[in-house]
């Protein structure tokens, strides 16, 4: 048994930096105050814009009359759809999103409804005023006539056969092709391999069971918030919180039909976002009211509207089956997935279908995918999008396969590991991985094998796989005379990957990380960079800072060569310091050269633009053990433990945080959190009081152990984490709530409510 710190880096490899755990570079600006976030930029001028927002679910807008708004004192523009330019051919042009793609009208149409209003919250019309009182109170002079329309709010109730449909243009995608029906599904798909009916014959235990999950917000502090100014050049900048500044950039300008390179897009820092700061919702809305005006014009949403005008992550209902042998070995799984997409289509149900069985290496399965539209807001990703909703099915039956076979469930986990080779259903075969590595140190671990204290503790483990994204980067690097180097890359910075991406530059250059200055600039001032998001940013624009690197290198040693008059082949950088292979009297530090690139042919700029594909997935795993009271069914959190691989951890702290942060979300989705409607399709818990995300008060500290299974398509080995830590933490609670209280859970959120519900659906009632 090996012997575990409470936190602790299963390691592979060493480095001089990468590995490491300096200060992060923005802290002083962060714990002073000194940090600017999107709410915090006024610019000369400032116009403050307010929204309105529909009161109903679903209802068609017949007539829409801002005189009253436009005559009040202070008001300089109000806007609806209709400012938006003309285009015939909007519901059928694809607009790309960074990891998806989407309808412009879809898109228009969300930032400012036009024909229907089809969510509580939805965007109707936006006022710019000298004021935010007056902006306010010309928002509620607007005159709006609706039809109400019947709502329908989850996937199951919107695919049945004559309900209420949010769109009348909308044709279901069977199977890749459109069949011409109108409905609110918008897409079907499937994916195959083998013989499921072939692997649940040879299975000596099947199990099938149904699974509901609610609608879950992704929980950031701070509020969406975007100032714009068109100015009369025809330049439009826009300065806001954004997870991706060239997805603002790239969407606005399909929305307003203005080329990108009269658009220039800041990012502030960001307050949080998990997925939920890719869409823009108010950058549109300013761009346009300051189009109007002439002015800056700055909207920063309410948390209400935050909670009901912003992109939650999807409710939904799954359907599996799962079967083994009684050695132990899954032989067939089949599963059906319905996807709430919200008002629009484009729910993560791909992705969840692409996550579902790929912990594990089954033979035979089958799997179904629907995305269904909803009137709830639009959904937008949520830290590993669509993936934990189908771990939670997937990993409660592991536990009750395992159960039934008599077999412990770490044990009956690691039999039917993922490994490099295996094939996920949608295709893929899996590269190096550690999914077996991440089981062997859960079971190893002790916590797996301390003893409980009550018979009303149970204890709990799941694990979880998220395919991780690359996509473009870009970089440049300049050295300074005292030998420092200047960083300049495109992504907000949202869990320290400043940090994460200037310790690869130094780990090239031989410098420490506190010799690299790390930038994020706008969108003039770098090359195209993908966005904050997919796990990606310190794998890809770490990459492109190691590129960049490199550059500077072997400038430099052209530049070493040149002073000793040697070819520069035969001079090498190491720990910092240049020195030449055929006299050891020839050695130069990289400060001291830098001091004399003047006199050497100038500055020196490395710069790198990489598309990388060799991306790595991450495997995560987590235990937990939780007490659940008898009478009240409250559940308490007692112990956590958090498993992942990180390929190589840049910065061990901040791998941590991540995977820290990502269980804490698990553990509130698991546990409490929802969007709770009232039949009218109203949210009724639209504040941080009523919408219950957890607390210190409410968790205990959350261990972690980050396994290292090196990445071969990174210089480092690197595989990004930002995501694979929120899967497992649901089914975890699930399967320690079953332990503990003997009801099996089918329903997110496991509330004191519904732990009642499953006890009286058992008979203990």
């Amino acid at each position: 048994m090996k012997e575990y710190e409470p936190n602790l880096v299963l390691a592979t490899k060493s480095f001089n930096v990468v590995g490491t755990r300096p200060i992060r570079h923005d802290g002083a600006d962060k714990v002073t105050g000194a940090a600017k976030y999107g709410a915090d930029f006024n610019p000369a001028r400032l116009l403050h814009g307010s929204v309105l927002r529909s009161p109903h679910a679903h209802a068609r807008i017949l007539r829409i009359d801002t005189a009253a708004a436009e005559a009040l004192e202070g008001v300089r523009a109000v806007v609806t759809a209709k400012d938006f330019t003309p285009n015939a051919d909007a519901l059928d042009s694809r607009v790309d999103l960074g990891e998806s793609t989407a309808s412009l009208k879809f898109l228009r149409d969300n930032v400012l409804a036009s024909d229907k209003a089809l969510y509580k919250g939805h965007a109707v019309a936006a006022v710019a005023a000298a004021s935010l009182s007056a902006a306010e109170e010309a928002v509620s002079l607007i005159e709006v006539e609706y039809e109400a329309l019947p709502a329908v709010l989850t996937a199951p109730e919107a695919s049945e056969p004559g309900a209420s449909l949010l769109h009348d243009a909308l044709k279901t995608e069977e199977l890749g092709k459109r069949d011409g029906r109108v409905s609110n599904v918008s897409k079907r798909f499937r994916h195959s391999r083998g013989d499921v009916e072939e692997g649940f014959a040879a299975a000596d235990v099947v199990i099938e069971r149904e699974f509901y999950t609610k609608t879950v917000h992704q929980g950031y502090i701070e509020p969406h918030a975007a100032v714009a100014f068109w100015n009369q050049d025809g330049r439009l900048t826009i300065w806001c919180s954004t997870q991706g500044t060239f997805v603002v950039r790239d969407t606005v300008s399909e929305m307003l039909k203005t080329p990108v390179s009269q658009i220039r897009v800041v990012p502030m820092e960001i307050g949080g976002g998990f997925g939920g700061k890719i869409p823009v919702y108010l950058e549109p809305l300013a761009a346009l009211l300051s189009r109007k005006t002439g002015a800056p014009v700055k909207l920063v949403m309410t948390r209400k509207e935050v909670f009901e005008g912003t992109g939650p992550t999807p409710g939904s209902y799954i359907r599996l089956k799962m079967g083994a042998t009684k050695e132990g070995k899954i032989v067939a799984g089949e599963a059906r997935l319905d996807y709430e997409a919200g008002a629009y289509p484009g729910s993560p149900v791909d992705a969840g279908a692409q996550c579902l069985f790929a912990c594990y290496d089954i033979p035979n399965v089958d799997i179904e995918g629907t995305d269904v539209v909803v009137n709830k807001p639009k959904t937008a990703a949520y830290r590993a999008p669509g993936a934990t909703n189908a771990a939670f099915a997937a990993e409660t039956i592991i536990d009750e396969l395992a159960e039934r076979l008599g077999m412990g469930s770490m044990e009956f986990r690691l039999k039917n590991a993922a490994r490099e080779g295996s094939r996920r259903a949608d295709g893929p075969a899996h590269r190096s991985m550690g999914m077996v590595e991440v089981m062997e140190a859960m079971m190893e671990h002790p916590h797996w094998n301390a003893p409980l204290e009550s018979p009303n503790q149970g204890r709990g483990a799941a694990v979880g796989f998220w395919f991780n994204i690359g996509l473009p980067s870009s970089c440049t690097i300049s050295v300074t005379k005292d030998g420092r180097v200047n960083l300049v890359e495109g992504n907000p910075d949202i869990g320290g990957t400043r940090a994460s991406i200037a310790m690869q530059a130094a780990e090239v250059l031989g410098l420490r990380a506190e010799d690299v200055n790390p930038t994020v600039v706008d969108t003039d001032l770098i090359g195209f960079t993908a966005l904050t998001a997919g796990s990606r940013t310190t794998f890809a624009t770490g990459w492109a800072a190691y590129e960049a690197a490199q550059d500077v290198k072997r400038q430099m040693i052209g530049r070493a060569a040149e002073i000793w008059d040697v070819d520069p082949e035969t001079v090498d950088l190491k720990d910092g310091k240049f020195a030449s292979s055929v006299d050891p009297e020839l050695s130069i530090d990289f400060k001291d050269l830098a001091a004399r690139l003047n006199e050497t042919g100038g500055p020196i700029m490395g710069r790198a633009t990489i598309d990388p594909k060799g991306v790595g997935g991450s495997a995560a795993g987590c235990i937990v053990d939780v007490s659940v009271d008898p009478e009240t069914n409250k559940v308490d959190v007692l112990r956590v433990t958090s498993f992942q691989d990180a390929g190589k951890a840049v910065h061990p702290s901040y791998v941590e945080g991540q995977m820290q942060g990502g269980t804490v979300q698990g553990i509130g989705w698991g546990l409490n959190e929802e969007y709770f409607y009232n039949d009218s399709g109203e949210m009724t818990n639209g504040t941080f009081l009523d919408y219950r995300i957890p607390t210190s008060l409410d968790l205990p500290m959350i261990d972690t152990v980050i396994v290292e299974v090196a990445n071969p398509g990174h210089p480092y080995g690197v595989r990004g984490v930002g995501e694979a830590s929120i899967i497992p933490p649901p089914a975890a609670l699930a399967n320690a709530i079953y332990h503990a209280a003997g009801v099996r859970m089918n329903q997110l959120p496991m509330n004191p409510g519904a732990i009642l519900e499953a006890r009286w659906g058992n008979g203990e009632g």
